[in-house]
């Protein structure tokens, strides 16, 4: 499964950091059952690679992507963990590399034209825009959908459920990626049902989009050059 299609699987890729593994895999059916099946597991904690590993073994209906990856070992070490698709905040040429040697989709970040077209040159057509609000947020996708029509971006940093159908209604913008589905408190309770039910609303909410579809303006606004 290459990185567009892992994307066009659900209008939301929670982004999560866990501190306990044992937590992984009924946080994984949560969101799942809430109807969000591509999750980023980050790197952020010291135990995330066992996290990834249980999801993956445990929660087969789940495509289990690896975040905030920056070093080529990063990358080996979750395509041997059985991991679907990999995530990093920027893209070196190493890292790319690496995606290549062990065949496992990457889907970069960027934040300006010159990292856009720099990831173009490399091949990568579908983007992670980070940190998307600091970036700029929807008015930043709309202007770089003018020089950049052929390239499609997941926005994640300061995404909110207040902001999200704001991305989600541009034609560059197939899923948005998102911290606020796993709040840490209902995590420490174990407060599975609230994150099903976290995970039903973004889908919602997308779904009374797609019913709609963005205006005109929404869809085709961009900037010149």
């Amino acid at each position: 499964m290459d990185i567009r299609s892992i994307l066009a699987r659900a209008p939301v890729i929670p982004v999560i950091s866990i501190e306990d593994p044992r937590k992984a895999v009924p946080l994984a059916r949560a969101l799942v059952a809430g109807g969000l099946p591509v999750l980023e597991i980050t790197l952020r904690t010291a135990r995330a690679f066992e996290a990834v590993e249980r999801i993956v073994a445990e929660v087969p209906e789940a495509l289990v992507g690896v975040g905030t990856i920056q070093r080529p070992e990063e990358m080996s070490r979750s395509a041997a963990l059985g991991a679907c698709f990999a995530v990093s905040p920027g893209l070196t040429p190493e890292l790319a590399s690496a995606a290549r040697d062990v065949a496992l989709p990457l889907l970069p970040g960027v934040m300006t034209p010159s990292e856009v077209m720099r990831a173009r040159g490399a091949g990568y057509l579908d983007l992670k825009l980070f940190p998307a609000a600091p970036a700029g947020g929807s008015a930043m996708l709309k202007a770089l959908g003018g020089p950049f029509p052929d390239v499609r971006f997941c926005p994640t940093g300061g995404v909110r459920p207040a902001t999200m159908l704001d991305y989600l209604s541009l034609n560059n913008v197939p899923c948005v990626g998102g911290t606020w589905l796993t709040p840490v408190d209902a995590v420490t309770a174990e407060d599975w049902a609230r994150i099903t039910g976290l995970a039903m609303e973004a889908c919602a909410m997308a779904a009374r989009l797609g019913d709609t579809g963005p205006s005109e303006a929404e869809a085709g606004a961009t900037f010149e050059d």
